[in-house]
């Protein structure tokens, strides 16, 4: 039974398959689709052998990994969120971070949702939408630089939609800069890592915005300076 499920998800159009139902199942709830094509990736890596560079780890952790994921990030926020995010958010209305409101100034909630975080943000988005979705769409394209580039297009689109709950505004910044996480990817398909420390230590400076509640902090400098 296992064995002929396995020859069926590894058929190199279920990829596809899967991308269609997930966000399917998120409109009962968004978690419902991650989850579903978390476990298809985690059921197949299994199958593997636990070949993880099928998904995209082929390179070792080495300190120069942490530290580019680390300027990365950095370049990242300064891009989207400080210098595109808050005219956006001025066009199409606030992005809505509701759900986070429990971590504002309570460093317990923000611990754990730091450790939740890093595990199922940083590492099981980019396992998932990366190391799956954008990898083995691409492989089913053709394996070529073209298919490379249409896939994280394609992924870029497909994430930033995954987070309409967050408003227009929301779905075109994540969508921006999930479209440079896919970009890097497409550059280093072999070192998925880089882009699992990227995911969270970008995260980690938007949540720690939160606790600290400076979060509109840029939103209310570009108000400042379009009112000037």
């Amino acid at each position: 039974m296992i064995h002929k499920l396995h020859q069926f998800l590894s058929k190199p159009y279920m990829v596809i398959l899967v991308m269609i139902i997930a966000p399917i199942l998120s409109i009962a709830d968004r978690n419902y689709g991650y989850f579903f094509g978390l476990f298809i990736a985690l059921f197949l890596l299994w199958q593997s052998g636990w070949n993880w560079k099928k998904f995209g780890f082929g390179e070792k952790i080495i300190p120069r990994t942490i530290l580019n994921a680390l300027l990365l990030a950095i370049a990242i926020f300064l891009v989207i969120d400080i210098c595109i995010q808050p005219f956006l958010e001025i066009y199409f209305g606030e992005i809505n971070l509701s759900s986070l409101d429990d971590i504002r100034a309570d460093f317990s909630s923000f611990l754990i949702l730091f450790l939740i975080m890093w595990i199922f943000a940083a590492f099981g988005e980019e396992f998932l939408f990366s190391g799956y979705y954008m990898k083995h769409l691409a492989e089913f394209l053709g394996d070529t630089d073209k298919a490379w580039f249409i896939s994280a297009i394609i992924l870029s689109i497909y994430f930033g939609a995954s987070h309409n709950y967050q408003g227009t505004a929301g779905v075109i910044a994540v969508a921006l800069s999930s479209s440079i996480s896919f970009f890097i990817f497409y550059k280093n398909r072999t070192n998925l890592a880089l882009l699992v420390f990227t995911h969270g230590f970008y995260d980690t400076i938007g949540l720690t915005l939160i606790y600290l509640n400076k979060d509109r902090l840029f939103y209310e400098w570009a108000i400042k300076l379009i009112n000037f």
